[in-house]
């Protein structure tokens, strides 16, 4: 992987991670289709890929931070009280801590599993296509949102969420261990699932991204001090903050659009990608290596 590759792909990261289109699908699909002569596959380019992911979430937990001061104190505090005081913040933390037990045990138990498709760019060209149906599944959602609330039928906010609910978007968000599942689209339209507004199952998408993320960041760290790994060291510590400042301006500018837009334009983007990548992979125009 040439320099100029790597930081295409801390670019493509920093903006497709957040937005519903997935990073990992982007991943996998940009150098099969532009024919780069990377090996996805090796523990190396994993890693790499992974300190990316951990630019993200230095960009979630910068654009956040006053929100993160405020859940660890709560959650810290409902900890050393031992029972819940009731607040809004505490509230929430203890949805995120719900939601990320189930992105974490199926992280563990099926990443190896889905490793293979790294090398395997017709599949997630379809898990790509699927993604941009999931889009439009979410946008049939926010309709009926509206509908239901004209007919007094209201949403209720996030610190309303039963527990169950923040597992479920967990369980959702678990999805984008398929490269081609959007880990923020899957989320969101699980939020519109359980009853939050737009912005809410954004807001909630986002934070509950970034514990994941982090930590599968900081764990994948070593490899990149296994033998043979060390070219890509430079790389992935650049674009590791390339990825973060890219990932800061995007999660700001999709904080303002879903407050009156839909998912339908990403539906489209992922829908056309993927069954093109598709034609293009299966009949061999571009072949795969």
């Amino acid at each position: 992987m040439t320099f100029l590759q790597a930081m295409l792909l801390a670019l493509l990261q920093g903006v497709s991670e957040l937005f519903p289109i997935s990073s990992l699908g982007h991943t996998v699909l940009i150098p099969a289709l532009l024919r780069w002569n990377i090996d996805r596959q090796s523990e190396a380019f994993l890693a790499f890929v992974v300190v990316l992911h951990l630019g993200t979430a230095i960009a979630l937990i910068a654009f956040y931070r006053r929100e993160w001061a405020a859940l660890t104190r709560a959650f810290v505090a409902s900890i050393a009280r031992g029972k819940m005081a009731g607040s809004r913040d505490e509230k929430i933390a203890w949805l995120l801590v719900a939601g990320t037990i189930p992105a974490g045990i199926l992280g563990v138990l099926f990443q190896s599993s889905v490793r293979s498709l790294f090398a395997s760019p017709i599949p997630v060209s379809l898990f790509l296509a699927a993604n941009g149906l999931v889009m439009f599944a979410g946008e049939a959602l926010r309709q009926r949102q509206i509908a239901r609330a004209g007919a007094g039928n209201a949403v209720h906010a996030l610190e309303k969420t039963p527990y169950v609910d923040g597992v479920k978007v967990g369980i959702a968000q678990s999805l984008a261990l398929l490269p081609g599942i959007s880990r923020s689209g899957t989320s969101i339209v699980a939020g519109l699932l359980v009853d939050l507004t737009h912005e809410d199952a954004a807001k909630f998408s986002f934070l509950l991204a970034t514990p994941v993320i982090f930590a599968a960041g900081i764990l994948e760290i070593p490899t990149l001090f296994l033998p043979g790994a060390e070219t890509y060291l430079t790389q992935a510590l650049i674009g590791g903050v390339l990825s973060a400042v890219t990932a800061y301006i995007s999660v700001a500018f999709l904080t303002k659009y879903f407050a009156q837009n839909d998912l339908r334009p990403f539906g489209w983007y992922c829908l056309i990608v993927g069954i093109a990548s598709y034609v293009l992979f299966a009949t061999k125009v571009i072949p795969i290596s």
